[in-house]
């Protein structure tokens, strides 16, 4: 009798376990999007843009990266931040600055940082990258995947226990929504999408919650859904140019 119920038991043990993995896959859905935003097209090329009072030159060339600020303060004099694999390096009217450790991680990013989100969600291929699927939301009428992204500490920069949540829309693949708390709990939407160079570049609208919102910034669809979270600023993006690379 015991054999006859180990024997049916099984099957529906493993039912059981199967049902219990997400449907879906993290590392899949972020493949996709990442296709949807132009693929290959990030390799191997020169990115220009201006943001602010600042321009921006990105490279991506074999393994190796360059993210170049350049901007002039309120004397007018030119400042160059450059971060690269190798470092960071500050000049001030081409001469090289010597920064503290405070210095270099301020500037480097903030450099960094700009760099991060126009490259999205491309920058989610880096291996330091933990990806999770957490489910499903319903964003201005459309379906989405819910991904959580948090970072190894050997790769995932200083900020690697930032936690980070993006939405793909589930028909166009495409990252239309993502959250962050780093600097102050932030829901951002996409908005004005152009494709230059094979690129699907955006703009987006920066919401924030009250400053005494101590919520995870994984309920900000919600919160956005209910109205409950008011407009910061506005992250645009000027002057896209894309040049292959030699």
């Amino acid at each position: 009798m015991f054999r006859h119920l180990l024997t049916l038991s099984l099957p529906l043990l493993l039912f059981g376990i199967w049902a219990c993995q997400p449907l879906y896959q993290a590392p899949e859905l972020v493949k996709e999007a990442i296709k949807a935003h132009g693929g290959t097209a990030y390799n191997n090329k020169r990115i220009e843009f201006d943001f602010r009072t600042y321009h921006l030159v990105l490279k991506h060339q074999d393994g190796q990266f360059s993210y170049q600020r350049s901007y002039r303060d309120s004397t007018g004099n030119q400042l160059v931040e450059t971060l690269t694999n190798s470092g960071f390096v500050r000049t001030l009217n081409g001469k090289r600055q010597t920064l503290d450790s405070t210095q270099t991680r301020r500037y480097s990013q903030a450099v960094n940082s700009v760099a991060y989100f126009v490259l999205l969600p491309q920058k989610l291929s880096d291996p330091a990258v933990l990806a999770d699927y957490v489910g499903t939301s319903q964003i201005d009428g459309q379906p989405y995947h819910k991904v959580r992204v948090r970072f190894r500490a050997e790769g995932g920069g200083t900020d690697y226990q930032d936690t980070f949540f993006y939405w793909f829309n589930q028909q166009t693949h495409t990252m239309d929504y993502l959250a962050y708390s780093e600097g102050g709990p932030r829901f951002r939407k996409a908005i004005n999408p152009q494709v230059v160079g094979g690129i699907r570049f955006q703009n987006y609208i920066n919401y924030k919650g009250k400053n005494d919102d101590s919520t995870s910034v994984g309920t900000y669809d919600r919160r956005y859904e209910a109205r409950q979270l008011r407009e910061l600023s506005r992250i645009e993006q000027k002057n896209i140019r894309v040049v292959p690379l030699p």
